[in-house]
């Protein structure tokens, strides 16, 4: 049974605040996930040398940093709390983006804008982490899991832009078939009041 244009824009619409909900979740999770750095690297230390120890005695080197990093961030908390403040804003950097979506979630047409700038946000992550991570010493297998976060935070976000240029297409067909339908009755008033004119003379 096919789909009345009406049907498909609202469709269109539901599958755009659908994926715009998912993409805003994972936003809010990643900044919620940022505040306790030190709590979730010291889990993650202890879930590897504890329950999942068989399988990280094959990752020599992913566990190693993963340790270094369970370290290093307890101890920098230890002599110099301050520099988690740094954390804390990018935490809040990310909330305050979740935001920014609300306006896509209730017109998405009118708020495109925001999709393509967050399009060229997670675009320019690869190009931060192929240029900052040597300088960080990050190691590479970790630049790309960096990199993956843009890759998969585009792909709701491409979909998202389809969807709205399908709403967008049904928009535009209502209104030249309403631009259509008031030229032909413009014209079958023209038309009755020339004729009209022409009985008036002939009488």
């Amino acid at each position: 049974m096919s789909r009345t244009p009406n049907e498909t824009e609202r469709a269109a619409l539901r599958t755009v605040r659908r994926w715009l909900w998912i993409f805003v979740v994972c936003l809010v999770l990643s900044g919620l996930t940022a505040f306790p750095l030190e709590t979730e690297t010291r889990w993650l230390a202890d879930l590897a040398t504890g329950p999942a120890a068989p399988v990280s005695e094959h990752f020599p080197g992913l566990l190693a940093k993963l340790l270094q990093v369970r370290d290093g961030i307890a101890d920098t908390n230890r002599r110099y709390p301050f520099l988690a403040y740094g954390t804390d804003w990018l935490a809040f950097a990310h909330l305050v983006i979740a935001v920014a979506f609300w306006g896509p979630i209730q017109d998405p047409v009118r708020n495109v804008w925001v999709i393509r700038w967050a399009t060229i946000a997670c675009g320019a992550i690869i190009p931060l982490a192929l240029i900052c991570g040597p300088l960080r010493g990050i190691p590479l297998y970790w630049r790309f899991v960096d990199m993956s976060f843009g890759v998969v935070g585009v792909v709701p976000l491409l979909i998202v832009l389809r969807g709205i240029r399908s709403i967008e297409r049904g928009a535009a067909g209502r209104s030249t078939r309403r631009d259509a339908g008031h030229d032909t009755g413009d014209d079958t008033a023209h038309d009755t009041g020339r004729r009209a004119a022409g009985t008036a003379a002939t009488a």
